[in-house]
């Protein structure tokens, strides 16, 4: 049959996942064709006709990683302050960061590559802490505190990366918690 390719041998969405979990732990630039194919358990050519190029993997890669359940970066939502939100964040962090079942830390922040993502997640801090401004003490400034909580969970992403644990990271959010303006 003339235009019908071969049918794939694998599932897309398993090497996919494979494909994100590889990324995540040694980052993009560390991350070779040969690793990826090893990991998805697929050729190079069935690597390049689902995906495309290792680009395209990644960027895809990375939006299945931020569908994500236990995001920190929304773990806030529904807080009805903005205390019970950052708090909310950091914990999840804590949690999420050093998750026995995947690899250690936030792909997003570890990432190099991912500087737009990194921004606005920093903006969407600053938007919540933003709706809750009336709580903050008159003069607080919000977009320095919302470069803070990030430097904090890159900060706890680094840690986890390192080898920290759940407590270790939990520790460092409470500290965290305890410098929030009063």
């Amino acid at each position: 049959m003339v235009g019908m390719g071969r049918p794939r041998s694998f599932d897309r969405d398993v090497a996919l996942e494979q494909a994100m979990r590889l990324f995540w732990e040694k980052g993009y630039d560390e991350t070779s064709i040969g690793d990826l194919t090893a990991a998805m358990g697929i050729a190079a050519p069935s690597l390049y006709a689902a995906f495309g190029d290792k680009r395209a993997l990644f960027e895809e890669a990375v939006e299945l990683y931020e569908r994500l359940p236990g995001a920190p970066i929304t773990a806030g939502d529904g807080e009805p302050t903005a205390f019970g939100a950052v708090a909310r964040i950091l914990a999840s962090a804590a949690q999420e960061y050093a998750a026995p079942d995947q690899p250690k830390g936030c792909f997003i922040l570890a990432e190099p590559l991912l500087d737009a993502r990194r921004a606005a997640s920093c903006e969407a801090i600053r938007e919540r802490l933003g709706q809750g401004e009336e709580e903050l003490p008159e003069g607080t400034d919000v977009d320095a505190l919302a470069s803070y909580v990030s430097a904090v969970l890159a900060g706890m992403s680094s840690r986890a990366r390192d080898g920290a644990t759940r407590e270790d990271l939990a520790a460092i959010a409470g500290v965290a918690m305890r410098a929030w303006p009063d």
